[in-house]
């Protein structure tokens, strides 16, 4: 298997380098030339693994995470890197592209450990590739960091195992309140989700929410993944002339049933994607057919957050990916940032690399960071709070809630 990113750091000694038979005097000293003064050959780094999705289907995710890891890594090894006691330790992270392929996930998470001794990891995107690398560093006792969501992956009794977002069902409650409150009229609610793990629960988690709070499900139905028709669907919703669809499902799903209920006359009050209207490529790809969409996110820049991190601000953080990529920053891009921050501050209150110490200071963890609040649950979710709830305006995502970083009200359809 090829390393896609060549281990990131500040030039220094592998881990574990006094072990290593054949290496040469002259070797060691040039070493040691390039190590920063004051620092020894022998000198250890923080060596973190992250399997990514680089391509395939979740390659646009895959790549908002690389992005955000390599603009803290960036800023750390820059300041020195890590305090581990009385020590600061250069970075070194080692990535692989998994492919959207959950099972080589698994096997290169494996693989990160044995072969690359890793310290850490980094899961995947997306909470079915969190539960598989979960599962291996288990296994190994290595704490893992996700940027997944999804309590019945939280829920598997893993020790080791912390993700920056809130738990799904806080993006639901919020959608209910305000739009019953935007359409008085509203009573009706269709939903279609995708078959797989994080889609399926929010569909879950809407049909349960929607009837709690009187709505009628008139209709409720899963898609399977790589689904290319919609048209059964869309006109099964619209025979039920709901007044709000709600639609589950990753970003090329979505941008194709957004693009299909056009084509069928699919229309109605309230049209929500999760989590579609996040990311900036579903406005480009769907262009004046993305206005009006609602959707949830986990975090948004209109909150002005001041943290004790390397970014210190939202508004450091936007700016450095801006800079980075040309585009506005989104929740992938923040919760993977955050999880290396959480990561970082566990290591320095652990004062050392030991990874049971790492992962009983991750659950004793409460930061303010950029991204906001880090204060891990005994499931390892990072704890609710008010949740961004936006449509994209005029090409971009407004919020629409909470209303201390609202930029905009409800426009229905």
């Amino acid at each position: 298997m090829t390393n896609t990113h060549t281990p990131s750091g500040t030039p220094c000694g592998r881990r574990r380098l006094s072990r290593r038979a054949g290496f040469s005097a002259v070797l060691a000293l040039a070493l040691a030339a390039a190590l920063p003064a004051g620092t020894a050959a022998s000198q250890e780094s923080v060596r973190i693994g992250a399997p990514l999705a680089l391509t395939g289907g979740l390659a646009a995710e895959g790549g908002k995470q690389k992005l955000a890891y390599d603009l803290w890594l960036e800023r750390v090894n820059a300041a020195g890197g890590i305090q581990v006691g009385d020590r600061k330790l250069p970075v070194e992270l080692i990535t692989y592209d998994y492919q959207t392929d959950g099972k080589r996930a698994g096997q290169l998470a494996e693989k990160l450990i044995t072969d690359d001794e890793v310290d850490f990891l980094t899961a995947p995107f997306g909470s079915g590739h969190t539960k598989i690398t979960a599962a291996v560093a288990e296994r190994y006792g290595v704490p893992i960091i996700a940027v997944a969501s999804s309590e019945p992956v939280h829920d598997q009794g893993f020790k080791y195992l912390f993700g920056t977002l809130a738990p799904s069902s806080g993006l639901i409650d919020g959608m209910l309140d305000l739009f019953a409150k935007a359409n008085p009229d509203l009573s009706t609610i269709a939903i279609l989700g995708r078959d797989d793990v994080f889609p399926k629960i929010m569909a879950s988690l809407m049909a349960k929410g929607a009837e709690a709070r009187g709505l009628e499900v008139v209709y409720d139905e899963l898609y399977p993944v790589g689904t290319m028709d919609h048209a059964t669907a869309i006109i099964g919703m619209k025979s039920a002339e709901p007044d709000w669809v709600y639609v589950t499902g990753y970003t090329e799903d979505l941008v194709l049933v957004r693009k299909q209920m056009d084509e069928l006359g699919l229309d109605v009050p309230i049209v929500t994607m999760i989590t579609g209207p996040a990311y900036r490529e579903f406005v480009d790809s769907l262009g004046p057919l993305a206005e009006k969409v609602t959707s949830a996110s986990w975090w948004h820049y209109s909150a002005a957050y001041q943290g004790d991190d390397v970014f210190g601000t939202t508004q450091a953080f936007y700016d450095a990916v801006l800079e980075a990529s040309g585009e506005e920053p989104d929740y992938v891009h923040a919760s993977s940032a955050a999880a290396l921050i959480a990561l970082q501050k566990a290591i320095e209150t652990a004062g050392s690399l030991d990874r049971e110490a790492v992962r009983q200071a991750l659950t004793e963890l409460d930061i303010m960071t950029f991204y906001g609040p880090i204060d891990f649950r005994e499931d390892g979710l990072n704890d609710n709070r008010d949740l961004p709830i936006i449509q994209i305006q005029d090409g971009k995502p407004a919020v629409l809630a909470p209303a201390s970083i609202a930029t905009a009200d409800v426009q229905l359809f």
